[in-house]
């Protein structure tokens, strides 16, 4: 096993990664910004190393600096948690050179999902259904004309080097399509440095359902079935769940046998999940892969019973799956808030110092977390504060669970969106499990959806 692995992340994940490295008997580097001195995973890690001023670019997305850390604390692993560097190829490949390795899946993975115009190729070539759309970019608005005549109305526009929701525009009419080609193309440049797009049919009232892979080193590769994000803003995850009360078992084993067979064409390894768009009438299509630890993993975990952290850094060591598809089963229902820093009307972020903090807890809550009393939440970076968690017997209880959590959760001296998640978990069209990507925007366009979220910030602590 590795004897030491530097996290080239901070926050909530960098603690992850910590506690799951020390329970495999691995010594940890914590690396961090100058403004991040006195943060969590700095605290807990074995050692702790500055990699340079508070901008991402000059110390978390700082190549030389992250290999420098790794090599003057003779780490011979970089886990690189999510965001950041977790899916740049060069970095996977350079850490290589530097006979460090990276946990997560070969560079060629990387560079082959980066890019959403190959991975669509690849995903087509392994078997896995697509939406109707362009084969490859689109150079300028009249060829993305030529293509949405072609497939039809609405269309949307995505950003091959893209993800997150930049460089995406949705259109509806031939007459909107250059004015949307021109503002998805200089986001797209803006986000990505790669103004290249291409173009798919829009689905109206999708859900967003993924797929968790694990795969070994020797070709044993296992899917541990889905989760549910359909709870989105402006293509940002709010809420997570595990199993997705969309999915009949008889589908959720079709998504999982073609996601496994199409990962075992293209000899994928270690941790990925497949993201599909699921359709009115059942029908799924690929959307992208993330060649990563997720942030909403822990609903997997919860329902599994398997430590995605601690599964991902044996299997970087080489070490073979440890169980079969026939062992994965589903245990109750996991519901997972992502509690951020923000407004939780307007969703603007809400950077300052927190004066007073403390978490939920009892049976089946889980808090994921680098917050603390008297911690400054900074404005460099993702607004992501803690995820809350909670797993029960069934889906009822679950929300249930995780409203009274929500109602615990103190934090005090910023604004957070728990205000804003008590009231989605309210909605009856949550309730019911009978929801799509536009909840959030029906939630805030409704005069009962409105009136809830005001009682619940003011209800809240």
């Amino acid at each position: 096993m590795f004897k030491k692995v530097l996290i080239a992340n901070r926050g909530e994940i960098a603690l992850r990664v910590i506690r799951a490295c020390r329970e495999l008997g691995i010594a940890t580097v914590a690396v961090h910004s100058t403004a991040d001195a006195n943060a969590l995973h700095v605290r807990f890690a074995d050692e702790a190393v500055c990699i340079g001023p508070p901008a991402s670019k000059e110390s978390y997305l700082n190549v030389p600096q992250l290999l420098s850390a790794a090599e003057i604390t003779r780490a011979d692993a970089i886990h690189p948690g999510y965001g950041f560097l977790s899916e740049n190829a060069e970095f996977a490949e350079v850490c290589e050179n530097c006979k460090i390795r990276f946990i997560g899946p070969r560079p060629e993975m990387l560079r082959l999902m980066g890019n959403k115009v190959r991975a669509r190729q690849a995903a087509r070539e392994a078997g896995l259904p697509l939406l109707p759309g362009s084969p490859g970019t689109v150079k300028d608005p009249r060829e993305a004309e030529a293509f949405a005549r072609e497939i039809g109305f609405p269309v949307i526009l995505k950003a091959a080097a893209g993800g997150g929701g930049k460089g995406m525009k949705i259109v509806r009419e031939p007459g909107a399509l250059a004015q949307a080609f021109s503002t998805a193309q200089a986001e797209a440049v803006a986000s990505f440095s790669n103004g290249d797009l291409y173009i798919e049919r829009y689905v109206e009232k999708p859900r967003h359902i993924e797929i968790q892979i694990v795969a070994d080193e020797h070709g044993n590769i296992v899917h541990l079935n889905e989760r549910e994000c359909s709870v989105q803003r402006r293509h940002q995850k709010l809420i997570e769940e595990s199993p997705s009360p969309a999915l009949t078992p008889e589908l959720r084993k079709r998504m999982g046998e073609v996601s496994v067979n199409a990962m075992r064409r293209l000899a994928y390894n270690n941790v990925g999940t497949i993201e599909y768009l699921l359709d009115e009438r059942g029908e799924f299509y690929f959307m992208e892969m993330n060649t990563r630890i997720q942030v909403e993993h822990p609903v997997t975990e919860l329902v599994t019973g398997v430590d995605l952290v601690s599964e991902q850094i044996r299997l970087a060591y080489g070490e073979p799956l440890r169980f079969k598809q026939e062992d994965v089963q589903i245990r109750g229902h996991a519901i997972e808030c992502r509690v951020n820093a923000e407004d939780p009307i307007t969703f603007a972020p809400w950077p300052g110092k927190i004066t007073g903090y403390s978490v939920p807890g009892g049976y089946g809550v889980r808090v994921d977390s680098g917050a603390y009393e008297n911690y400054t939440v900074l404005p460099y970076y993702d607004s992501l504060l803690s995820k809350l968690i909670v797993h029960a017997e069934d889906r009822a209880t679950a929300i249930r669970r995780m409203q009274r959590a929500l109602g615990e959760y103190v934090v005090e001296g910023i604004r957070t969106n728990i205000p804003f998640h008590r009231a989605a978990l309210a909605e009856e069209s949550f309730q019911e499990g009978n929801y799509d990507t536009r909840f959030v925007e029906r939630l805030l366009a409704s005069e009962t959806g409105s009136r809830r979220l005001k009682k619940a910030v003011e209800e809240t602590p």
